[in-house]
């Protein structure tokens, strides 16, 4: 069985994500909220991924590409707040997310699913926009009509 390309991009957005963020942890770079942002080029990579194969496979439909591309980019969203969630559970729960939101934009002492929904949040609308980025950039590859 064959996994939908939208959830394969999606799990490499994951991939990319979790392993940046561990390696910022092990590096002691954590801490620094502009570095945080970087993880923006993962949803790049796998959108972009995911309308190259759309394009390849003779999908040229605008609407059905900006669909695809909006579900790799939330697949790969959601599957990095859960393991968010996970990993900061692992870490000691609220604990460790007080010592994330000190350098984050979060007041007061966020609880682990507050944290996590706000990401999501976060996430989903970064995936809006790095959807709406990319259909501009392959727009002139898709049927007008």
């Amino acid at each position: 069985m064959k996994l939908p390309k939208e959830i394969t991009n999606g799990f490499l957005i994951f991939l990319g994500i979790g392993i940046y963020f561990l390696l910022m942890n092990v590096l002691g770079l954590a801490n620094l909220f502009y570095l945080r942002t970087l993880n923006v080029f993962f949803i790049f990579y796998g959108v972009n991924r995911t309308m190259q194969m759309n394009l390849r496979e003779g999908e040229t439909n605008f609407v059905s590409n900006a669909v695809s591309a909006m579900a790799t980019s939330v697949v790969g969203v959601s599957m990095s707040v859960f393991g968010l969630l996970v990993y900061s559970y692992a870490r000691g729960g609220d604990a460790y997310v007080k010592t994330l939101s000190e350098t984050f934009m979060f007041g007061g002492n966020p609880s682990v699913p507050t944290y996590c929904i706000c990401l999501l949040f976060e996430g989903v609308a970064s995936s809006v926009i790095v959807t709406l980025m990319m259909m501009l950039y392959w727009n002139n590859k898709y049927a007008a009509d």
